[in-house]
């Protein structure tokens, strides 16, 4: 049981999903008959584990490969290694009938409710979709099925006649939402269900999946850049830099008391509302490495502020810190923490 912003929220000790040393590498070839000359190592050895009833958070800049992460999860792009288990069934030994199948456990809510609605069907064809595919109400029911799910986002019974077009995009990632729950999955995958819409449709948004977490107990593993969002929402965070997690907490841990100094300059950018909090910003230098040729050693240590020579060299190990809390990084590792903070001093 935890409880966090103003929530109170029960879980399960059993994992739901787990993955395991995931990886997805995209060849580069000068044309299509050509052989491989190299790869983009999108998502290099991911581990995570989501929880019954929790809201997992998967965060970092554009181009981290956090949604390429989850979509190898998902198997929209098969991976490339790794193992990822749902509910002690492992996803990358299914053959597509049986994972067709599994799929109705698994649902995902796009990022952009504009291209995510097909504009030539009405809104109830399009919620009652999933339930046709997967053959579980006879259509005499789906009618009051498709409505009753709307009722549940907000959304009139009379908006089953109706089109894409004629909502706006609060209203269409609300159908979205109905679309994906209306099949009662255990996970839902959230991949920056707000970040298209007007901020003041945003807390809307967020309230409500809040709400149906509560009356349905489904997981959620949201995929966002939004520190704000991830603070709010979530359980538990995973930070993510260049293919690789270098910090995972819980929600409360990790912005209070963050310890990778990605972690730190990600938390330092956050707006903060109260015009009285003085926050000191971390500013990185340089660009995001190319995934084709990641840094040796520890991948963060070329934009680093507390980078050691070890860091070049050899990359870090995870370090445990509490039941909760992991970082990768060798500043917590045999003291090395202390030795560099005195040597920044001295110098």
């Amino acid at each position: 049981m935890q409880v966090f912003a103003g929530r109170l929220k029960m879980y399960s000790n059993r994992p739901l999903l787990q993955v395991t040393d995931l990886k997805k590498y995209f060849p580069i070839k000068k044309n299509f008959f050509s052989k491989t000359q190299n790869y983009i190592k999108a998502v290099d050895g991911v581990d995570i584990q989501v929880y019954t009833g929790e809201t997992f958070g998967l965060v970092g800049e554009s181009g981290c490969g956090k949604t390429t992460a989850c979509k190898a999860i998902l198997r929209a792009v098969e991976p490339t290694s790794g193992e990822v288990y749902f509910n002690g069934i492992n996803l990358r030994e299914l053959s597509k009938s049986k994972l067709r199948e599994l799929r109705e456990r698994i649902q995902l809510v796009y990022q952009d409710p504009y291209s995510s609605l097909n504009p030539r069907k009405t809104i109830g064809t399009i919620i009652a979709e999933p339930l046709i595919a997967h053959k579980l109400v006879k259509r005499s029911n789906l009618k009051s099925k498709v409505e009753e799910m709307l009722s549940k986002v907000g959304m009139p019974a009379e908006s089953t006649e109706r089109y894409p077009h004629e909502f706006s995009g609060g209203q269409r990632q609300r159908i979205g939402i109905a679309r994906s729950l209306i099949l009662h999955p255990d996970l839902v995958v959230l991949d920056e269900p707000v970040s298209a819409l007007d901020v003041s449709i945003q807390a809307q948004i967020i309230n409500l999946l809040s709400d149906l977490q509560r009356e349905f107990n489904f997981s959620y593993l949201l995929i966002s850049h939004d520190l704000s969002l991830m603070r709010y929402i979530c359980d538990r965070v995973a930070v993510m830099y260049l293919g690789k997690i270098v910090e995972q907490a819980s929600s409360r841990e990790l912005f209070l008391e963050p310890k990778h100094p990605y972690t730190k300059a990600l938390i330092s950018a956050t707006p903060e509302p109260d015009p009285r909090v003085q926050k000191k910003r971390i500013i990185l230098e340089g660009d995001v490495p190319s995934p084709i040729f990641p840094p040796s050693g520890c991948r963060f240590h070329t934009r680093c502020p507390e980078k050691m020579p070890l860091c070049s060299k050899k990359e870090p190990p995870d370090i445990k810190l509490t039941e909760k809390h992991v970082v990768t990084c060798h500043l917590f590792f045999e003291g090395n923490y202390k030795i560099n903070q005195m040597e920044r001093k001295l110098k």
